[in-house]
Order: structure tokens, then C-alpha cells, then sequence
């Protein structure tokens, strides 16, 4: 599939270009935030910047701008989905509280091979009251070697002491401009000549949708 193919692998190839220029600005800084919330509309592509940041604090050989190589055994295993320290939870169907106690009994152990352990939980707002409660106590007092990516589509539900311990990153609508861009990328690796009035077609029935956009394509 297109979307899966051609998921952003670096900062510069993420398509919102608020999202883009706001990590960048991050990774090329001195403090890093032990947890990140990504909050917005579903295909904008939260997960593929949570698993960027992922490859990024753990890179063997990152770039002066911040930006993974892509080519150490830590970058290609992250993008596999075999890293030993980087775990992703989905709350949409883990929504009891033993998966996030076992997260807070482990967590304090140290990383098995990178310099981070990277908790990645899609669909956060999902999480029952009691699990939220144990993931708080967990953001309060995180281990240095810990970092909390957490994604949602519904940030209104998320109780408010879990946002305040976060740097949330909104990830708008993307705009017309920002769908065509993905689209030609994808285009290009495909070598697919594609004129523009499709692909404003493809933009008005996508509704905003990076996945959508490229499925459709």
C-alpha cells in the first residue's frame, strides 16, 4: 500500500508544515520533553512523527539537523517494528489498567540497547479511568531514559492533568496544498504521471486526510 510505502521517515518529509517546522525546532534545541501529546484529526500522521522521534533519540549517527540516518541498526529496527525499547500500545483495544501498571512496573528498567525506552500510545483518550490514573503517576516522576509519545483524535477527553504534563503538538486539517505535496511525493517514488486536476480531485474527497488522500490515489 502507498500510505505504508511511503510513510514519512524524517521530520522534512512530514506534509503540515506547523508540525514540520515546530519538531524541527525541538530537535535542533538543547531540552528535549520526556512526553509529547500529538492531537488532531485521524490520517495526519501522529504515529508516523511519533515513530520519527523514536528512531531520533535513539539514531547512532543522527544529522546536524536533527534528523535520524536512517541507516544504523536502531533507525531500520524502529521502522521494522522490532526495536527492543520501543513499544506501542493501542488504547482503542488495551483500555484496562494491567497493560499501563505493567508499563509503570517496567519502566524503570533500563533500555536494552538504546539510550531511550519510547512509549508510544495511540488513541490515548481510550484509556479507562484507572489506567489514566496509573499513567500519571507515571508522567509525574518519569525516568530520565523514558520518553511518552501519546496520540489522540478526541484531545477534549483527556483528563486535564495528563495534557499538562505534555508538549502537545496540534496536527490541523491538512490544507489542500499540504495533501498535493504528499501526493506527488508518493508520485514521484512511484513514477506516476499524475496531472494536477486529479490530484485536486483526490484533495476534495480526501477531506483533509493524508491517509485517505493516498489510499484513493
Amino acid at each position: 500500500m502507498y500510505y505504508l510505502k511511503y510513510r514519512p521517515q524524517l521530520i522534512s518529509e512530514l506534509d503540515l508544515t506547523s508540525v514540520r517546522e515546530r519538531l524541527s525546532n525541538i530537535f535542533t534545541g538543547s531540552e528535549l520533553p520526556h512526553a509529547f501529546l500529538f492531537t488532531g484529526p485521524r490520517g495526519a500522521g501522529k504515529t508516523s512523527a511519533a515513530r520519527i522521534i523514536a528512531k531520533i533519540v535513539n539514531c547512532q549517527n543522527p544529522t546536524t539537523k536533527g534528523e535520524p540516518c536512517n541507516k544504523c541498526d536502531s533507525c531500520l529496527s524502529v521502522k521494522d517494528g522490532r526495536h527492543l525499547d520501543v513499544f506501542e500500545i493501542d488504547a482503542a483495544s488495551n483500555r484496562g489498567i494491567d497493560q499501563i501498571r505493567d508499563l509503570r512496573d517496567k519502566i524503570g528498567l533500563s533500555p536494552s540497547t538504546g539510550k531511550y525506552k519510547i512509549y508510544i500510545i495511540d488513541e490515548v483518550h481510550m484509556l479507562t479511568n484507572e489506567a489514566f490514573n496509573a499513567l500519571l503517576k507515571t508522567l509525574e516522576e518519569p525516568p530520565a531514559h523514558a520518553i511518552f509519545l501519546l496520540a489522540t483524535t478526541e484531545a477534549h477527553k483527556l483528563p486535564e492533568t495528563i495534557k499538562s504534563r505534555c508538549f502537545e503538538v496540534s496536527f490541523p486539517k491538512a490544507t489542500p496544498q499540504e495533501i498535493v505535496r504528499s501526493l506527488k511525493r508518493v508520485a514521484k517514488g512511484e513514477k506516476l504521471k499524475v496531472i494536477d486536476e486529479v490530484l485536486l480531485h483526490i484533495v476534495d474527497v480526501a477531506d483533509g486526510s493524508f491517509r485517505d488522500a493516498t489510499k484513493i490515489l
